[in-house]
């Protein structure tokens, strides 16, 4: 077992399961914790987060009852705060909840990749720079959105800045999309230590990764701490959202070299 010493930040990389994904084997809650020099702390984690949502009564409990899955304990006269990376959608859009609170209608509906009772601007973002993210009306994953949303309604209801939602003293999150950093060469290269001989050129993607990994919901799970970790360590890496995005949407936080420029896209 790991043991936390002094004050420090730790970088959990979720990806989210439905609220009963225990009975679902293919697609679990899965952890993945890193420290500030990007190693691997503790065990990696997968199974039903549901219960230990539901037990926790507040954000430091809930980040204290986190890490003791991944098998960290952590000395309670120092401070500590964890910055998770959350690979499900973490807002809906202006569009979709002006239509469903208030029967406010948008104009014209056009594309899928366009309508934007489907799409946040930060996915119709992504979508003009070659990338396909999901949505949760369209593509069946409302039950992962809704998790990670009361996550944030309960242990980190502050907005801090757009995109960032904090208790303001445990607990941290952002929205990270690890599909989104297979074409990117800074997360791959900082993958690559969490992976059998990877000392070589061998793409990344031809790798097997360690044993701890034994699951591509984990391997997700550590694309996601690594974006949350690069966030606060390197945030140049990553597409901040302009002043323009609406903040009750949310931003996904990828890497800049993950997009392809929108004349190629």
């Amino acid at each position: 077992m790991h043991i936390l010493k002094d004050s420090q930040k730790f970088y959990v990389g979720w990806d989210v399961g439905g609220w009963n994904c225990d009975r679902n084997p293919a697609s679990r809650d899965a952890l993945v914790i890193l420290d500030s020099a990007r190693e691997l702390v503790g065990v990696p984690w997968r199974g039903n987060l549901r219960n230990t949502l539901n037990e926790a009564t507040s954000s430091k409990i809930l980040a204290i009852k986190i890490l003791e899955l991944c098998q960290v304990k952590i000395d309670l006269e120092n401070s500590f705060r964890l910055l998770f990376a959350i690979d499900t959608p973490l807002g809906f859009s202006k569009a979709f909840t002006d239509l469903i609170v208030s029967r406010v209608a948008a104009g014209q509906i056009l594309s899928s990749s366009a309508n934007p009772y489907l799409h946040r601007e930060t996915e119709r973002f992504l979508f003009e720079r070659g990338l396909s993210p999901l949505s949760p009306i369209k593509d069946m994953i409302g039950s992962q959105a809704t998790k990670g949303i009361h996550f944030l309604a309960r242990f980190a209801p502050d907005l801090a800045s757009c995109g960032l939602w904090t208790d303001g003293r445990y607990i941290q999150a952002i929205e990270a999309y690890p599909s989104a950093c297979k074409r990117s060469a800074c997360i791959s290269d900082m993958r690559r230590p969490f992976y059998e001989n990877s000392g070589g050129s061998v793409p990344i993607e031809k790798l097997k990764a360690r044993r701890e990994f034994y699951h591509v919901d984990l391997e997700d799970a550590l694309t996601c701490a690594l974006v949350g970790w690069s966030f606060e360590s390197q945030p140049d890496l990553l597409v901040h959202p302009t002043p323009a995005i609406d903040q009750s949407e949310g931003w996904i936080f990828v890497p800049c070299d993950g997009l392809r420029s929108l004349e190629h896209a």
